[in-house]
């Protein structure tokens, strides 16, 4: 029988059924590796054309007995949330892609400076989505090829944003996954406003050769540049 994973409350099934969603509408055969110890499930996707390794982690009702480590579809997995009883099947593992064998360290992630605020982030993706359109709808019906477009693309998507390495594909990735919507507010409407120098919510951090974008939503983790760029090459090990 395949065991039963129990969530904290039907909020966090919410959202993991959503971030399955997306990686299903992007990739309807995507797997996902699973990871679960103690009282948090971390669920690793990589959305195509990316280049990036997108992580979800959804706490648990309790911590459970036995540390779970498999991959399996992410449309079953998705099939099986029930979001009001705020649990879900785990279903039977499947042969993972390479990319399952080379997630990020657990540890060693050390904060970064020169990332802009989560505002300027978001202006940033929309700022590269129109420049995108709009040279898109530019080329010659001759030139409106495939491998133009990829050209356009590549060019606008691995610049970098802000004063840091983080390639701007990392950031639209984060922000087609949900990660980077606003939060959902749950203080008071007479409470204060927050101090002007509370912490943006949106971090970023690095381990070894790895760059990692964190919301209050998810994360997103690609390698840096210079460093096997990209997911592609990289090789295959049990994390």
């Amino acid at each position: 029988m395949n065991e039963q994973l129990h969530f904290a409350d039907s909020g966090e099934a919410a959202d993991l059924a959503a971030f399955l969603g997306r990686l299903v509408h992007y990739d309807r055969a995507a797997a996902v590796r699973l990871q679960a110890g103690g009282g948090a499930l971390a669920v690793f996707g990589r959305p195509p054309s990316f280049d990036v390794l997108a992580i979800r982690t959804v706490r648990l009702a309790a911590p459970v007995a036995t540390p779970l480590d498999l991959t399996v579809s992410a449309g079953e997995l998705l099939e099986s949330v029930d979001e009001a009883a705020a649990c879900a099947t785990v279903p039977g593992p499947v042969t993972g892609p390479p990319w399952t064998g080379v997630l990020p360290p657990r540890g060693g992630w050390q904060q970064l400076p020169g990332l802009p605020g989560s505002e300027a982030i978001r202006t940033a993706v929309a700022g590269a989505v129109a420049e995108f359109r709009a040279r898109d709808e530019a080329l010659q019906p001759q030139h409106r090829t495939r491998s133009e477009r990829d050209r356009i693309g590549r060019e606008i998507w691995s610049r970098t944003l802000g004063d840091t390495e983080l390639p701007l594909r990392a950031v639209h990735a984060a922000q087609s996954l949900g990660f980077l919507r606003p939060i959902r507010s749950t203080v008071p409407a007479a409470a204060p406003a927050p101090a002007p120098d509370a912490p943006d919510p949106v971090a970023l951090f690095a381990s070894g050769s790895w760059l990692r974008l964190r919301t209050p939503y998810g994360s997103v983790a690609t390698r840096r540049p210079g460093r096997n760029g990209g997911l592609g090459a990289l090789q295959v090990r049990p994390v």
